[in-house]
């Protein structure tokens, strides 16, 4: 998959040095992954969660951090839409990303 974008996930660690690891792990995954289906995300990240027009909420660190990311199946694109602290998603509608 092509996750655009990484400089959000980089610059969200640089001010949250403790997510830093858990979002590299999670990059890297994606970036191997060939997710066709939300099936194929839940064989490797079980607690995600699927919102509607492809989006998905994954825990990071865990749940310590929420992320949500729009997937565009067939062309292989994961767009980071979201990437904050569990009190900052409590705060913000997800279906509107």
């Amino acid at each position: 998959m092509n996750v655009i974008s990484k400089r959000t996930l980089v610059k969200f660690y640089t001010q949250h040095p403790q997510a830093k690891s858990a979002l590299e792990v999670w990059h890297s995954d994606a970036r191997k992954a060939t997710w066709s289906t939300p099936a194929d995300i839940k064989q490797l990240y079980s607690s995600a969660s699927f919102l509607q027009d492809n989006r998905v909420v994954f825990n990071i660190k865990g749940n310590d951090y929420r992320l949500i990311v729009h997937i565009d199946y067939p062309r292989k694109i994961v767009r980071v839409k979201f990437i904050g602290t569990h009190s900052e998603y409590d705060k913000i509608n997800a279906k509107d990303l």
